[in-house]
C-alpha cells in the first residue's frame, strides 16, 4: 500500500498557505512563481527523457506502437498528446493514448477508476492485442494508481520496453519500469492538485517524447512538419510556404507538386529537390 503521506506531490506549499487570503493579483503571482520551477524540474531528468526519446522511436521502427496510460489529468494528458500525432505527423493508431475510465471520464471524471488494478491491461489486452514490440509508457505524478501499475506489469509480461512518467522521487511505477522519467516538482499550490504543477511537467515531457521520437522516426524535415495533414485552408497554406521555404520554389509549384504528391508535404519536398541534383 503507498505512503501517500510520504508523497511530495501530496504535501503542503508553504509558499501558499495563505493563498485564501491573497487578492486575484497575488495569486495569479504566487502561481506563477510556482510554475517557474517546472521547466527546471523537468531539466533535471533530460538525460531520461533523451532515453524515452530513443525508445518510442524504437517502437515505431519495429512497427510497434506506443500507448500512453494514466488516470484522471496524467490520462487525459497522454489521449491529448496521442490525439496530436494524426494529424501533425500523418501517422493513425500508432500512438495511442488510454485512461481510466475510458473516453468518457475524459470530460466526465470516475476518479474511483484508477483504483481498478486489471482495468488498462485488459483494454491492452483485449482491444489493442499489445505485444512485444509496443512500448508503454505510464504516467501517474503521484506515481499510485493501480490500474497504471497493473499496465505495467501486463506490459513487462509481454516482453514489451517500459517507461513511466512520475513526479516522485519514490514513486511505485520505478522498479516496474525500464525508465523512469521523475521530475520532481514539489507540493501543489492548492495541496494534492496535481494537475497543477505536476500536470504541465508532465504535458513537458510528453511533448519532448513524442516531438523527439518523430523527428528520430524521420517524420521532420530540418523543422518542418512534413507529414502533416493538410486538411483545411490554413493547414494548405502552411503546407505550401513549408515546401517553397525548403525547395525555394514558387507557390505555384509547391501547390501543383502537393497535388502530384496526394498532399503529402515531404514527397512534394523530395519530387522538387530531386530535380535539383
Amino acid at each position: 500500500m503507498t505512503n501517500f503521506s510520504a508523497l511530495a506531490t501530496e504535501g503542503r506549499n508553504l509558499n501558499a498557505a495563505n493563498i485564501d487570503k491573497m487578492n486575484a493579483l497575488e495569486i495569479a503571482q504566487c502561481i506563477n512563481r510556482e510554475d517557474q520551477t517546472v521547466a527546471l524540474a523537468v531539466e533535471k531528468c533530460l538525460p531520461q527523457v533523451a532515453e524515452g526519446i530513443e525508445l518510442f522511436a524504437a517502437a515505431m521502427q519495429a512497427g510497434g506502437r506506443v500507448f500512453y496510460c494514466g488516470a484522471g489529468t496524467s490520462g487525459r494528458l497522454g489521449v491529448v498528446d496521442a490525439s496530436e500525432i494524426p494529424p501533425t505527423y500523418g501517422l493513425t493508431d500508432r500512438v495511442i493514448g488510454l485512461m481510466a475510465g475510458g473516453y468518457s471520464a475524459i470530460v466526465h471524471p470516475s476518479e474511483d477508476a484508477e483504483d481498478d488494478e486489471t482495468s488498462l491491461s485488459t483494454v491492452l489486452r483485449e482491444e489493442y492485442a499489445f505485444g512485444k514490440n509496443d512500448l508503454l509508457i505510464a504516467i501517474s505524478a503521484s506515481g499510485s494508481a493501480a490500474c497504471v501499475k497493473g499496465a505495467l506489469r501486463y506490459a513487462r509480461e509481454c516482453g514489451a520496453k517500459t517507461a513511466c512518467i512520475s513526479c516522485n522521487r519514490n514513486s511505485d511505477l520505478i522498479p516496474l519500469s525500464d525508465l523512469a522519467i521523475i521530475a520532481e516538482v514539489g507540493p501543489e499550490v492548492i495541496s494534492g492538485s496535481t494537475r497543477m504543477k505536476a500536470g504541465t511537467a508532465q504535458k513537458m515531457i510528453l511533448n519532448m517524447l513524442s516531438t523527439g521520437g518523430m523527428v528520430r522516426y524521420g517524420r521532420v524535415r530540418g523543422n518542418y512538419m512534413a507529414y502533416m495533414v493538410p486538411s483545411n485552408r490554413k493547414l494548405v497554406d502552411r503546407a505550401v510556404r513549408m515546401i517553397c521555404q525548403k525547395t525555394g520554389c514558387t507557390p505555384e509549384r509547391a501547390e501543383a507538386e502537393l497535388k502530384k504528391a496526394n498532399n503529402v508535404i515531404a514527397a512534394a519536398m523530395d519530387a522538387i529537390e530531386n530535380e535539383k541534383e
